[in-house]
């Protein structure tokens, strides 16, 4: 009954959320960003493809009526959805891993995750520890194993990539780093969560400080990460940035966040 009642919850959010930014049910062209590594999700909306001839790993599918779209656009580029073989996740939000469970269930992936991001996938997104906890539309619960730490690197046929723990616009937000290259030429690629402060109305950062004090880490951990070509879940996001700048920005948001918050203390 618990899963009709959440499954129900996000069809029902499924149009505001759309309207809301037009651009995340917005097709684009899949096209190669670099070497073996693919965007296939929508103007709004990344979802990352990274291939191998041993099978392919796939980061983030975003929003339910999203994953027909997602796809549609690994089999233009003339590959397999059955030859995913992993899915990753940067945060789970409705927009990030709403179309996970039929991403995993088409390709028979197995879904991997840290325990906090896990945690959040099971429950659809009902997670009161999630800043966003009682605003963010709820999705299919997704059957993910929760074995992914900081600097777990994770294997298929050739690919190699790390996981950075980057806690902060969620518990269990997560960012990934791989190389890819053009023949001798290879590039490492970040993609980085969101580093965004935003929350439900009732929910205040400073109430959190042990939460607050993780976040803060996590913007010099991303500002240290080894990022040729940066990737983020809105691909607006990345635009003209650098891991350091993109860490700044995320920075300056949550300061901005708590300086509101402080403000408003009575």
């Amino acid at each position: 009954m618990r899963r009709t009642l959440l499954a129900l919850a996000a069809c029902s959010a499924l149009p505001a959320v759309a309207a809301m930014n037009p651009a995340w049910t917005q097709p684009v062209e899949p096209h190669v960003i670099y070497g073996n590594t693919y965007f296939v999700g929508t103007k709004g909306l990344s979802a990352i493809l990274i291939t191998s001839p041993q099978g392919h790993v796939l980061i983030d599918a975003p929003l339910p009526t999203n994953a027909a779209l997602v796809e549609a656009n690994i089999r233009k580029l003339g590959f397999r959805v059955e030859d995913i073989k992993l899915i990753l996740n940067s945060h789970p939000h409705f927009d990030h891993a709403g179309g996970i469970a039929q991403l995993a269930r088409d390709s028979g992936a197995t879904v991997r995750a840290t325990p906090a991001a896990a945690k959040e996938l099971h429950l659809g997104g009902d997670d009161a520890d999630d800043p966003q906890h009682g605003e963010a539309p709820l999705f299919t619960p997704v059957d993910a194993k929760g074995d992914i730490a900081d600097g777990t690197v994770v294997h298929m046929g050739p690919l190699s990539l790390t996981a950075h723990i980057t806690p902060g616009h969620t518990p269990g937000g997560t960012a990934w780093t791989w190389q890819s290259c053009e023949g001798t030429n290879c590039k490492t690629i970040a993609y980085v969560d969101s580093l965004s402060a935003f929350s439900a109305d009732n929910y205040r950062y400073s109430d959190h400080p042990a939460f607050v004090a993780a976040y803060r880490k996590t913007f010099d951990r991303v500002a240290g990460l080894p990022c040729d070509v940066l990737l983020a879940p809105h691909p607006e996001q990345a635009e003209g940035k650098t891991c350091k700048t993109y860490a700044d920005a995320g920075r300056a948001r949550l300061d901005e966040k708590l300086a509101a918050e402080a403000k408003k203390r009575p």
